[in-house]
């Protein structure tokens, strides 16, 4: 075998590009790299499978293998050595391929004169794209230097892949990021969008992954980092950083400073790669890495050598937030995760967000709802696969995303949303009018909110006052504890925006997945029943007294609704209420003016408060259930957990007959009572609700339109007689016979 020195891995990437700077066919320039790879490496063999689907590789060119196999053999991800490759990531090297370990023998393909293999997966970033093999009837093990340079090759192979060198009609390739994909991920909020997408980290894209002059892409690799570790040296230097934020800077700066990581780039650049590609290299082995390291640790490590490759790429490409692209009119937001503070600085401008992560409960759900904007969560991949300006529809109420969608699914999305239009215009025309049923009882309609902006959704909606204002989000997107006198001032704008309707101000809920950025984070095994919301606040009294002092004061005298998240037992609640007390009679002692009417009320959101004694009821001036944690609590199913969080129905009659008792006990002390949380805003769920007693319902502003017009259509006591009936008969649900009779109701 002939020395692979470096210069010959140059002079193979260089026949590699000219190769492919040469107009032809996607097939053409598949099979000539074939042979100019076994050519070079001086193998009787060379192939190139590609992934058709997420789970499927096929055999898309060869030298050396039967040509008729050629886009015929096919095998599932993990399947035989080439499908080990492509799931672990990692190469594998074998002088007796038919003896090793998961080894499968493709007939078609007449391999079984080749006893040697090796095969480097072809990926990029994260991005499994394919699977590189040489083979020869020698039984030997390939050199590291051999290892290498075949690495070198499928890394620019994954470069032209996604530049969409290899597309061809005859082979049935198609360009990558050009095809319709849909995602299926959770929904973090209601409401459909159509827009284009905007990454809140943009993809940088390699054009140049072969250099002809290592030693000026050696100068460029070395500035880059150089200005790298000068960037995270300035952040380091900031004086506002926690503990926490402290340590991961630490560890980016030993990071960039690591020889090996400087040393090994260099090397694949003196191998013929440009200094983008060699970053690029290593940061997918960074990320193949990650995936087979079980420690939670190590794989948080290995995360911030990605996130600081790519910080590396933006300075080297000049790509990335600050590109100069315009932002289109219609703009998605793409992304793997998001702040709070982040996602507000976009603002209104959005018309939906999509995230790889996240949950139900995240910062940037909560945000997302207060903007009334579509939030899809987990949806995996997207940001591999989604580019700037790429058409994309956003289904918040399935919890789906079409990319690039073909035109006849986005016809029936214009459809859907062109029906919501409708229908909200004529639930405008009930704004002004009251939530009546047919049976004469009124049902008092509340909207949820967190942000000033929410506020002109009061007036728009016809809500009759604020059932649940979030106080937490004014603690999450700033980086330090905000002062009294910025919260009063914002509380008092709350209240005149409000213009005299009831805003019922939830103090801090924190705690669990909400967690304050200037707050150490505590190692909880079930964070959702630990400490958190008014737990956090009896033990931490200085923040609650705080923010209970700034709301006093917003009020200015004016009547002040306060409520405490997350009361488990009676006697939670005379603590806090004590607070309240302590500070009206301090600001009266301090001449300042004091409500002229309070209301200090309770969320039960856990089943042992239905069963508190009789004397908190009579203490409460009024209970909020708030159903999303209830009902998590109630079936123990966790509302982050997408596998168990819809497995549960509302209007499973054990879950309404232990709603029932709640406003039995509550009728039974004359204790005003609510129903707060998504179900309230779900018209069926809503309607239910008033049958059994509920008289105020709290939900997201455009929710209160559809639950007024079907309230308004039907007579309560003949829902109430269908739930009866359902029980009698012994279903577990009211769902089906309710759907049914509302069928017959006719449309509304």
């Amino acid at each position: 075998m002939p020395d692979r020195s470096e210069s010959d891995s140059r002079k193979l990437l260089r026949r590699l590009r000219d190769t492919l700077a040469v107009p032809g066919k996607g097939q053409d320039r598949l099979d000539q790299i074939t042979h100019l790879i076994a050519d070079s490496m001086g193998t009787e063999v060379c192939s190139i499978y590609l992934f058709r689907d997420s789970e499927t590789l096929e055999l898309c060119a060869t030298q050396g293998l039967n040509k008729s196999a050629v886009h015929k053999t096919r095998m599932k991800l993990g399947e035989g050595l080439v499908g080990r490759v492509a799931r672990t990531g990692m190469p594998v090297n074998t002088a007796d391929a038919p003896s090793e370990k998961g080894f499968r023998y493709m007939p078609e393909t007449g391999e079984e004169l080749y006893s040697s293999f090796l095969g480097v997966p072809i990926q990029r970033v994260g991005e499994k794209l394919g699977v590189l093999v040489v083979q020869s009837r020698t039984a030997r093990q390939f050199s590291e230097d051999e290892i290498y340079a075949l690495d070198v090759v499928a890394m620019v192979l994954a470069e032209m892949t996604e530049l969409g060198a290899f597309t061809s009609e005859e082979n049935g390739i198609r360009a990558l990021h050009k095809q319709p994909v849909m995602f299926r991920g959770g929904s973090g909020q209601e409401g459909a969008a159509e827009g284009r997408v905007w990454l809140h980290e943009p993809r940088v894209v390699i054009t140049n992954p072969v250099a002809d002059d290592p030693l000026t892409e050696i100068e460029r690799i070395r500035a880059a980092v150089g200005e790298l570790r000068v960037s995270i040296d300035d952040l380091l230097a900031a004086e506002h950083l926690d503990k926490e934020q402290k340590q991961v800077l630490e560890a980016y700066r030993m990071f960039a400073h690591s020889r090996g990581w400087l040393r090994r780039m260099e090397e694949d650049i003196m191998r013929g790669l440009s200094a983008e590609a060699a970053v690029e290299k290593e940061q997918s082995a960074a990320r193949a890495r990650m995936e087979q390291v079980p420690d939670a640790y190590l794989r948080e490590r290995l995360s911030d050598l990605d996130d600081l490759s790519n910080r590396l790429l933006r300075i080297l490409t000049g790509q990335g937030k600050d590109t100069g692209a315009e932002m289109p009119d219609n703009p998605v937001l793409v992304a793997r995760n998001i702040g709070p503070a982040e996602l507000l600085d976009y603002g209104r401008k959005l018309k939906g967000v999509v995230l790889e992560e996240g949950s139900v409960g995240s910062h940037a759900a909560i945000v997302a709802r207060a903007l009334a904007i579509p939030l899809v969560i987990n949806a995996e991949r997207i940001t591999t696969e989604a580019l700037n300006g790429d058409p994309i529809l956003v289904d918040g109420d399935q919890g789906v995303v079409h990319l690039r969608p073909e035109e006849t699914v986005a016809r029936a999305f214009r459809d859907k949303i062109a029906m919501q239009a409708e229908a909200q215009k004529r639930y405008a025309s009930l704004r002004n009018l009251p939530a009546t049923a047919l049976c004469g009882t009124t049902i008092s309609l509340h909207m949820n909110a967190g942000l000033m902006a929410d506020l002109p959704s009061l007036e728009g909606s016809g809500a009759d006052g604020v059932g649940l204002f979030r106080t937490e989000l004014q603690f999450l997107i700033r980086s330090r504890m905000p002062q009294r006198a910025e919260l009063a001032a914002l509380y008092a704008r709350v209240m005149d925006a409000a213009k005299g309707k009831r805003v019922a101000f939830r103090t801090l809920d924190i705690g669990s997945d909400k967690v304050l950025p200037y707050m150490k984070p505590q190692d909880e095994p079930n964070p959702a029943m630990g400490w958190r919301a008014v737990r956090v606040g009896l033990d931490k009294p200085g923040v609650l007294r705080m923010q209970l002092q700034a709301l006093i004061r917003a009020a200015k005298g004016r009547p002040l609704t306060i409520m405490f998240p997350l009361i488990s037992e009676h006697s939670e609640f005379q603590q806090a209420r004590a607070h309240v007390l302590r500070e009206v009679h301090r600001e009266r002692s301090l001449g300042h003016p004091v409500p002229d009417r309070l209301e200090i009320g309770a969320m039960l959101e856990t089943p042992s408060l239905a069963f508190a004694p009789r004397a908190f009821f009579e203490l409460a001036d009024f209970v909020s259930v708030g159903g999303n944690d209830l009902k998590q609590f109630f079936f123990a199913a966790d509302r982050e957990n997408e596998l168990v969080r819809r497995r549960y129905d509302t209007l499973n009659l054990s879950f309404l007959t232990f709603l029932e008792g709640i406003v039995a006990r509550c009728a039974e002390t004359g204790t005003p009572l609510s129903f707060c949380g998504e179900d309230a805003g779900r018209p069926v769920e809503a309607l239910a609700l008033a049958a059994i007693g509920f008289r105020t319902l709290s939900m997201r502003p455009a929710s209160v339109g559809p639950v007024k017009a079907l309230i308004r259509r039907v007579n309560l006591a003949e829902v109430r007689a269908v739930i009866e009936r359902a029980r009698t008969e012994g279903a577990e649900s009211a769902r089906p016979l309710l759907m049914e009779w509302l069928a017959n109701q006719g449309p509304g």
